[in-house]
């Protein structure tokens, strides 16, 4: 995510989310490691091992370990089950040193004794400047320690099948409240034709429809977290997306990044895309036939609001049991920082860099032959830059997405509304908080 806009708001939430995470499930008194540890560079040489789920980062770590030869980097690719294995390795003290957490899982993953805090290393505290300020205050807890550092964002944007709407007459929209109309001309104009897809099995993906409508699904006050996911913001988002799926305007059998959701692209029976920055790789690999086809635009807004959400976007955290943090501090910040490494990981694997100088990257700069040549990233630049900066994860997010699932599933199938996943949703995080002790009550 490409801004400089402080984040204070968030870097008090994420603070005090901090402190009554440790206040209510470290018997110990801290859930970190190595605070205050020593920093000491090894003797001799050092392989470390990092898991990650993103494409070609192996070539990246390939890289380092060229110019590197005293600092060694094993990767191993964790996207088939990604929380699953970290979980596993954690439960058997055989966690990597190094491992790709999405924002969301940050708090959730700390509760479980999860991470080792690095700000015993210098280069760990001085790296702050070189990030989005939104993404360090993640990272960092709002400031109690450095328990990873920033990957990449997803500023969100609308992907535009521009032939079909020039092809039925429809216009681009720029308001939800167009999108809807677009929705109704394009499948009247071609009932075989749908604007987009709902996949009710990816919570992330609504979290951040959720975000863009500043529907904060976590607060702090008063000594207790305030949990709003069933908000009035929140059901603006579940009402208008229940009617697109009521009148059968928006697939819903189709499971993000399936063959089945290409091959209906490909077939032409869907017109957009609502997604992130490091979507735009997905289209360019997966339908080469489709070049110069689609455009980017910024993503439709509630109103006059022109507010943007993010999707996804990881970190790269300091897991227990590392043995190394000196090294695993040098090669997190050069992983995240370098021109060349960021520049890799933008062209093999898609990712928008969290680093602030990323934006220079060429890359970035320069228009996409895929998309007609377009300087797409201007887009997503400009998205960064319209994100509620006080939208703050909790520590029991991962329950969330499961009971938002279960119940967007039963939504889309006849079964109840999306009102009611956002129901079930809030009730599971105050049973969760609840079960681990953590004081929570429902928000206002």
């Amino acid at each position: 995510m490409s801004t400089t806009v402080t984040r204070t708001r968030l870097a008090v939430a994420t603070a005090t989310a901090g402190i009554v995470v440790l206040a209510g499930c470290s018997s110990s008194g801290s859930s970190d490691q190595a605070s205050g540890s020593s920093c000491a560079p090894a003797k001799g040489k050092v392989t470390l091992q990092y898991w990650n789920t993103v494409p070609g980062m192996d070539k990246v770590v390939a890289l380092w370990n060229k110019q590197h030869p005293n600092v060694q980097v094993e990767t191993k690719n964790i996207s088939n089950d990604q929380y699953g294995t970290l979980g596993n390795a954690l439960k058997a003290n055989k966690a990597p040193d190094l491992a790709q957490v999405g924002y969301d899982e940050l708090p959730n993953l700390r509760t479980q004794s999860a991470f080792v805090d690095a700000s015993a290393c210098k280069a760990a505290t001085a790296a702050k400047s070189k990030f989005v300020p939104w993404t360090w205050s993640q990272t960092s807890f709002g400031g109690t320690g450095v328990f990873a550092i920033p990957q990449d964002t997803g500023p969100m944007a609308l992907y535009v099948r521009s032939d079909l709407f020039k092809k039925y007459n429809v216009a681009i929209p720029t308001t939800w409240d167009e999108y809807a109309t677009a929705a109704q001309k394009l499948h009247k104009a071609d009932p075989a034709l749908d604007i987009t897809f709902f996949d009710p099995n990816n919570a992330e993906w609504f979290n951040g429809l959720l975000w863009q409508n500043s529907a904060e699904m976590y607060g702090y006050s008063g000594d207790k977290w305030q949990v709003s996911v069933d908000s009035a913001q929140s059901r603006q988002v579940a009402d208008y997306w229940q009617k697109l799926i009521s009148e059968k305007v928006v697939r819903t059998d189709l499971a993000h990044g399936s063959t089945q959701m290409y091959a209906a692209y490909q077939k032409d029976q869907i017109a957009t895309y609502v997604g992130a920055a490091w979507g735009y790789s997905m289209f360019r690999d997966n339908l080469p036939k489709q070049a110069g086809k689609w455009t980017i635009v910024p993503m439709p807004t509630w109103g006059t609001s022109g507010s943007s959400g993010d999707w996804g976007g990881s970190t790269v955290a300091f897991m227990k049991g590392g043995k190394h943090l000196y090294e695993s501090v040098e090669f997190n910040t050069w992983l995240n920082t370098d021109p060349d490494a960021l520049a890799l990981e933008n062209k093999l694997g898609g990712l928008y860099p969290a680093a602030t100088a990323g934006l220079d990257l060429p890359a970035l700069k320069q228009g996409v032959p895929y998309y007609g040549n377009e300087k797409i990233f201007d887009v997503f630049a400009d998205s960064s830059k319209k994100i509620d900066t006080s939208f703050a994860w909790g520590p029991t997010q991962k329950t969330v997405n499961l009971a938002l699932q279960d119940a967007m599933a039963k939504a889309a199938g006849g079964s109840g509304t999306l009102d009611d996943a956002l129901a079930a949703a809030q009730a599971a995080a105050l049973k969760s908080m609840k079960d681990q002790a953590i004081p929570a009550e429902a928000g206002k």
